[in-house]
């Protein structure tokens, strides 16, 4: 391109001595380039000529004395800043706005930092320690009590019981049997093997017996019956020398009368009411 013909793309006026643009190696009037490919600014939505700094975010465009926070208003050139619903923000205003507060401390976790998160709640990497030890937790086992979380080695230490079955460290739940704590899978029918923590159960002698092995190692056996006597949810029975009765069982051998309460009268394995038993021979 020779001097003589150095002229403006768009209105062909010369260039020569005059500041200018290139556009796709193209030379353009600084008139001539604000009026065709100029960018507008978002904030103020003037035009960004060639003597100002165009500054572009995701093909939005701001002067620079426009790229601002949405919210504190402060300049955003050359700082951190974080889009929301397409408003930006400075890393302040963004972090208060939307980024989750610690537990423990209650101040912002800032974008980028680290976090730890347990039963919908954030920690700093920092703030979530066991709160014995005071040592960071991290993505270690832990234990919650009441309102605390603890690393393993402390909650045993402080807090844990043992099982008196299998002798290891009870961590939740669990149920106490003649003032010793048990695993619940631990706690088993003595005759069967079965899981008691959820069946009504006997015991004997320190053992614990689902109903059904009890009734047939230790209950007495109903006379009239014949089905074991448990005592269970306060069921009477009713006992004379070396026999034993439910007690809707004992009644009079002739007419069935309950003789609960009542004055009876025996003959051999029989029992009688008065009135049944004044015709025969009896026991007492």
């Amino acid at each position: 391109m020779t001097n003589s013909h150095f002229d403006c793309q768009y209105c062909t006026v010369s260039l020569l001595g005059k500041k200018f643009m290139l556009k796709d190696g193209n030379p353009y009037c600084l008139s001539c380039y604000d009026r065709v490919f100029c960018n507008y600014c978002e904030e103020c939505k003037q035009a960004i000529e060639s003597n100002s700094k165009d500054l572009c975010y995701k093909g939005r465009h701001w002067h620079e004395r426009c790229f601002n926070c949405a919210k504190c208003n402060h300049s955003l050139v050359e700082k951190p800043f974080a889009a929301k619903d397409e408003r930006l923000l400075c890393s302040e205003c963004y972090s208060n706005e939307c980024s989750s507060k610690c537990f423990h401390c209650k101040k912002t976790i800032m974008p980028g930092s680290r976090k730890m998160e347990f039963k919908g709640n954030y920690w700093h990497e920092t703030c979530f320690v066991c709160e014995h030890c005071r040592q960071p937790i991290g993505t270690k086992p832990l234990i919650s009590k009441d309102s605390g979380n603890y690393c393993v080695r402390c909650f045993e230490k402080e807090f844990a019981h043992y099982c008196s079955f299998c002798k290891k460290v009870i961590t939740s739940g669990g149920i106490t049997f003649r003032d010793q704590p048990w695993h619940k899978e631990c706690f088993l029918c003595s005759g069967c093997r079965k899981e008691l923590c959820e069946e009504e159960f006997m015991s004997r002698d320190g053992y614990p017996f689902c109903l059904d092995c009890y009734d047939h190692l230790y209950a007495k056996k109903c006379a009239a019956c014949t089905k074991p006597i448990t005592g269970l949810k306060g069921a009477k029975f009713i006992c004379f020398q070396d026999r034993q009765w439910h007690s809707e069982c004992f009644n009079c051998g002739r007419c069935s009368v309950s003789l609960v309460g009542e004055g009876f009268l025996t003959q051999n394995k029989e029992i009688f009411c008065r009135k049944c038993g004044s015709g025969v021979e009896t026991d007492i």
